[in-house]
């Protein structure tokens, strides 16, 4: 006699098959179709800005039609070009030229000279200013960039928070904030936006750095913990702890 333990597992059905590689296929093609597409759309944006300043026997058209002997871009032989990237090209070499000649003696006179009349407009002062903090903060290459990912008891004991060490507490906030071992500046990013969160100062010897990159954990915090590198090491590093303190 067959009892229900005997019968064979049923297989999946063609529809349900047929789900399954559908979704197998939008994960695989998502990512690489809307990095493109990004991608597209910014160089498209670029060159849509840049090209108009650009002289047109300079754009690829120009040059094409020039080369062939074509002077009339209404005849019937002018050649029709579209190549996206040009303008990002120019771009490119103007950026270049202007930061080479900002470095130069010249170029930093200039610049002191046009911020001196910048600063005396109301209202252009501070769109301007506000700009230039915003691209020293997002483009200077010097310290303000995280050192290493951490965790941290955070908002109570017994909960523990991703965060990542920006640098050693410094001035006035040392001064004030005394103790032995130091302090250290965290940014704890919020989930899923990262770009959004908490300034902290803790004492050194209550943050665990992580071997995790900045990148992994990054991407830990965008997940709200899907993603999880090196779990079993910061699992370690958090039973080293509390064996410490008990």
């Amino acid at each position: 006699m067959s009892t229900p333990f005997d019968q064979e597992p049923k297989r999946p059905g063609t529809l349900s098959s047929l789900r399954a590689s559908f979704l197998t296929g939008i994960v695989v093609i998502a990512p690489v179709g809307l990095t493109v597409w990004l991608i597209w759309t910014v160089i498209g944006w670029v060159d849509g800005f840049v090209l108009p300043f650009v002289p047109d026997s300079y754009q690829p058209e120009g040059l094409i039609n020039h080369f062939i002997g074509n002077t009339d871009p209404n005849s019937e032989d002018w050649i029709r070009v579209n190549v996206r990237g040009v303008g990002v090209f120019f771009f490119l070499l103007f950026t270049l030229i202007v930061g080479w000649i900002a470095k130069g003696l010249i170029g930093r006179s200039l610049i002191r000279l046009g911020e001196s009349l910048v600063d005396r407009t109301p209202v252009v002062r501070s769109i301007y200013s506000g700009i230039k903090q915003i691209a020293e903060t997002v483009f200077a290459q010097s310290e303000r960039s995280f050192e290493k990912a951490c965790l941290i008891e955070y908002p109570r004991k017994g909960i523990w928070a991703v965060g990542f060490i920006s640098t050693e507490a410094r001035g006035e906030v040392a001064d004030k904030a005394t103790n032995m071992g130091g302090m250290l500046s965290v940014f704890i990013p919020t989930t899923p936006n990262p770009t959004s969160g908490f300034l902290l100062f803790f004492p050194r010897e209550d943050v665990i750095e992580l071997d995790m990159s900045i990148e992994d954990a990054a991407k830990l915090v965008i997940s709200a913990g899907l993603v999880y590198p090196n779990g079993e090491k910061a699992k370690e590093a958090v039973e080293e702890l509390a064996k410490h303190r008990a």
